[in-house]
């Protein structure tokens, strides 16, 4: 290409008869004979011919800054660039500045990014209160290190010649940023403890001092983030905080179960060189490999015993840090009592010495200790249990349970053999006490274990009793006495465990019992030899067919011993006039009383409170014609105040409390409840503690979800009046104009794609 300068226009640029306006620029292109010129000052890429250059040519480079004037071809009419002058670089001292890096190159990119683009970070740094964002890119790190977020830098400022930018160059690190760790805490010292750490298979010591946190929560199996510091050239952990539950995980279970054959278990007493924590060995075919893997002491899934030969399937854990498998959830497969010869047994779990292993559960009823003989037998007693005896009927509840019974001695034949067998009070079969030389009838039972022989299904034959039997309700069980209702359903009448014939443990409240009146030491009249009878309608027959609405004004006396009175009351209240009208008819109104017995309540363990409103029906009472209140059902709401885990509260008062104990396995249809629900549920008395619960728990209604607050009508209406053309509409004010960190007015530069290593 040719250049012939006498083709520029006479403006007086060209032939240095005047003088033009000087700019500066960068030189962007260099050819043989002429090249381009990237104006500073302005958007603009100007043609230079080399013969324009003042100096040699030779000394010109890509990137110079140069001065020069702008004339026009005359050919073409475009601006080109003429009078070239080298500007010499001024060397100015330059300042390091102090920062920190924002925003790391990104790893997975290492150091390359897509065609045309280089990645790019970010550093800041702190200027008169103001803080200042610069970019980089990995050349501009010295000795090609990698920055983390938060590493403290220095560095100097750059400016783009061609776009003005400025950026970070010559980047040094001055300190790494601490990162932080995480792990759960193993153990627990006095004043010190230890830390699993999830980054490697290792732990970490650290003292109580650097724990941020309450210290009496902190526990063995919290999950923490620490720092980790050199002192005294151990690696300890420093500034130790709590993670919520479940942050740290240090192992990877497959959903997939696999199955295998255990090869070698776990000894029963370790050895002292045995260090190995998964000392067990299961061999299972993976992905047709055959494959060893390890176990330990915590990945069996039952407590079955494993044996050499076991069939089992578990899951396989990875552990994120060095990948080690280990076999884990391992549970013994049915098919393997098949191929293993082992002798199984059949017992009940009981307290003994023995220690029983692989444990398979039975139907109930499977195991008995006892054979009982088909054959009847005639007999005699020659000795009486102590127990018939009538000295331990006023005993003192209070001084504890009564001692066993002696046992007692029948003699009979047996293949014209003379025999003895002893016998106790519970196997009685019927109400009436053995005495010296009374003919019985009885079965023997053997102890299969020991062989020892007892007689069981006791009659007593050919004797009557002139004693008067007693129908009575059990109305209180108590540790080793209780109370029984009588049929009047007026009065009480203590019992001690001692006279119940038969299992005490099958007699429950509202019970129909027969029994027998003794008076002890005091005049004092308590029931003896107490035998539990077929249930009998206790409350009469003409029960109303209308339920009644009332509130209890005096509970029973096993709720409130400090009464003297039995019976419970029920005030009548008037629900509409429709029940005014049934009440009237049947002889009552508001405000009328009616008793009721523990035989009169639906749910015998309920404990009516007094105050409390109920439901119930009326009936007469055959023995003495009175009208008593039955089917009693107590009409109980509340809100839920708190649940926690397995137990919560329900806003009731009972006695001195006004909270009422609820455990989750009382409430019905396996619920899961929350603060607020409403619920219906009955009362019990731990007759132990002497504290109240609630038991049959029902949820009524939901708490009531939370709803979304509307915006008021007044400020709808405003956000609906308001246009732009309003003067009192909200409007936008600028304080300060917008400035770039080289201080220059800043949204000026036009933003173009700037493409790397392109030549034109």
């Amino acid at each position: 290409m040719s250049f012939d300068p006498s083709l520029l226009h006479s403006n007086g640029f060209a032939n240095g008869t005047g003088v033009g306006l000087r700019e500066t620029g960068v030189v962007e292109k260099l050819l043989t004979s002429y090249g381009f010129i990237q104006c500073s000052e302005r958007q603009a890429r100007l043609f230079f011919h080399c013969s324009q250059y003042n100096g040699n040519l030779q000394e010109l480079k890509i990137g110079d800054d140069v001065e020069f004037e702008v004339s026009s071809d005359r050919r073409t009419g475009k601006p080109i660039a003429v009078k070239l002058v080298k500007i010499k670089a001024e060397v100015l001292p330059e300042e390091r500045i102090s920062g920190q890096v924002v925003s790391a190159i990104p790893n997975h990119l290492d150091g390359k990014s897509a065609p045309g683009q280089v990645p790019t970070g970010s550093v800041c740094y702190e200027r008169n209160g103001e803080v200042f964002y610069l970019t980089y890119t990995p050349d501009d790190v010295e000795g090609n290190m990698h920055l983390d977020t938060g590493d403290k830098v220095s560095f100097y400022m750059e400016t783009n010649k061609h776009t003005g930018a400025v950026s970070a160059r010559n980047i040094v690190l001055v300190k790494k940023k601490q990162m932080r760790c995480q792990g759960v805490v193993c153990a627990t010292k006095e004043a010190f403890g230890f830390i699993e750490r999830a980054d490697v298979v290792k732990e970490i010591f650290f003292h109580y001092s650097e724990f941020k946190g309450d210290l009496e929560a902190l526990q063995a199996g919290d999950d923490v983030e620490f720092t980790i510091k050199d002192r005294n050239g151990k690696e300890v952990a420093t500034d130790v905080r709590l993670l919520p539950q479940g942050t740290v995980i240090f192992e990877d279970i497959s959903i997939e179960q696999f199955e295998g054959t255990v090869t070698k278990v776990i000894p029963k007493v370790p050895t002292k060189n045995q260090n190995d924590p998964l000392p067990g060995r299961i061999c299972a075919k993976i992905n047709a490999t055959e494959k060893e893997l390890l176990f330990g002491e915590k990945d069996t899934k039952s407590k079955v015993t494993l044996l050499e030969g076991d069939h089992v399937q578990f899951n396989i854990s990875t552990d994120r840090r060095d990948k080690l498998e280990r076999a884990t959830n391992i549970d013994i497969l049915p098919d393997t009592f098949h191929f293993t010869k082992e002798t199984r047994e059949m017992d009940m779990l009981s307290a003994q010495r023995n220690h029983a292993v692989r444990i398979k559960k039975l139907p109930k009823g499977t195991v008995s200790f006892h054979t009982q003989s088909e054959q009847r037998f005639i007999g005699v007693v020659e000795k009486e249990t102590t127990g018939a005896s009538n000295t331990k009927t006023n005993a003192s509840p209070s001084k504890g349970k009564e001692k066993d019974a002696e046992e007692g001695v029948i003699a009979y034949e047996d293949c014209g053999v003379k025999l003895t067998v002893p016998y106790h009070i519970k196997d009685l079969d019927g109400c009436v006490f053995p005495q010296l030389g009374d003919k019985v009838e009885f079965a023997i039972s053997e102890v299969k274990r020991t062989g020892q022989q007892s007689a069981v299904s006791i009659k007593v034959l050919n004797r009557t009793t002139n004693t008067k039997r007693l129908l009575g309700f059990i109305a209180t069980l108590k540790d080793n006495f209780g109370f029984i209702e009588t049929a009047n359903h007026d009065q009480e009448i203590f019992f001690h465990y001692s006279e119940v014939c038969g299992n005490v443990d099958n007699l429950e409240l509202g019970d129909t019992v027969e029994y027998t009146q003794a008076k002890g030491k005091g005049n004092k009249v308590s029931a003896e030899k107490v035998t539990k009878v077929p249930p009998v309608n206790g409350v009469g027959e003409d029960v109303s067919s209308n339920v009644s609405l009332g509130k209890v004004i005096r509970p029973l006396r096993s709720v409130d011993p400090s009464q003297t009175e039995y019976q419970g009351l029920i005030e009548v209240l008037e629900e509409g006039e429709q029940l005014r009208l049934l009440l009237l008819l049947f002889g009552s109104s508001k405000g009328q009383n009616y008793p009721f017995g523990i035989v009169g309540m639906t749910n015998k363990g309920d404990c009516l409170q007094k105050g409390e409103l109920v439901k119930f029906q009326l009936c007469t009472i055959p023995q003495t014609g009175q009208r008593m209140a039955c089917n009693v059902v107590p009409q109980r709401r509340a809100l839920v105040e708190c649940v926690k885990d397995q137990f919560g509260f329900i806003t009731y008062e009972v006695g001195e409390s006004k909270k009422l104990f609820f455990h989750m396995k009382e409430v019905q249809d396996g619920l899961e409840l929350q603060a607020g629900d409403e619920v219906e549920f009955s009362v019990i008395l731990n007759q132990r503690t002497g504290k109240c619960s609630a038991c049959n728990v029902r949820r009524v209604s939901e708490c009531p979800k939370p709803v979304a607050t509307p915006r008021p009508d007044r400020l709808v209406n405003r956000l609906k009046s308001i246009t732009l053309d309003d003067a009192s509409a909200p409007r936008l004010v600028i304080i300060r104009q917008p400035r770039g960190p080289d201080n220059s007015k800043g949204f000026n530069v036009e933003r173009k794609l700037c493409k790397v290593s392109v030549i034109e």
